[in-house]
């Protein structure tokens, strides 16, 4: 027995090299580039040229993205629906942002505080959804594309007041739409549009502290 234990040994030590053969040094014994190109080689780059060329569909819903990059609502003096310095920067960024794309419709909703009567809150909402849905024209936005524009009078109050109050004084724009295109339709306009996404998905969020730049909140109604 202890004669056939050198033997057994070696037998052994031969049938761990043919392993290590088959396993271990594969990357010999197989076609060059054969660990590399598992099928997803490549991906990466020909998703780059396809957002950027188009060719992959650019589907968004505008309505979600209108009201996380741009403030929505504006507000008003009691008993007023004039335009004030805040409510017409907000109003030029709406319109900045609605030139963009021109599948965008948008849609104007007044609102009061609950002073007064219904009837007549109802006519103030009215001159107030108005006198932006003007301020939008002016700034180049057709009025072909304005969906409806609608009092709601004092029935959906931000904050549940009697008295004056600012909050619940205001107007809300909402926008509707979908960009979707395809590179036989894709024009200058739409292809900065797809790469300027496209290079603002590549950066990493900031971990810098600091202040944001965002909708400035005011007091009153």
């Amino acid at each position: 027995m202890l004669r056939q234990l050198p033997a057994l040994l070696a037998l052994g030590a031969l049938g761990g090299l043919s392993a290590c053969a088959t396993d271990g040094y594969s990357p010999f014994t197989r076609e060059a580039g054969a660990l590399i190109d598992r099928g997803d080689f490549g991906n990466a780059t020909m998703n780059n040229q396809l957002v950027q060329t188009g060719r992959r569909s650019y589907v968004e819903n505008l309505n979600g993205r209108f009201s996380s990059e741009v403030p929505t609502t504006i507000n008003f003096a009691f008993n007023s629906w004039t335009l004030d310095a805040q409510a017409v920067a907000t109003l030029s960024r709406q319109a900045s942002w609605i030139r963009q794309f021109p599948e965008v419709r948008f849609r104007v909703y007044g609102h009061t505080d609950l002073v007064g009567s219904d009837a007549y809150n109802k006519r103030l909402g009215l001159r107030r959804a108005q006198v932006a849905v003007n301020f939008l024209v002016a700034q180049g936005i057709g009025r072909d594309r304005l969906e409806a524009v609608a009092s709601f009078g004092e029935t959906q109050p931000l904050v549940y007041s009697q008295g004056p109050e600012r909050e619940n004084r205001r107007t809300v724009t909402e926008v509707t739409g979908f960009v979707q295109r395809h590179p036989n339709v894709l024009d200058g306009r739409y292809a900065a549009i797809v790469y300027r996404d496209y290079v603002a998905s590549a950066v990493s969020p900031s971990t810098l502290g600091g202040s944001t730049l965002g909708q400035s909140g005011g007091g009153g109604e």
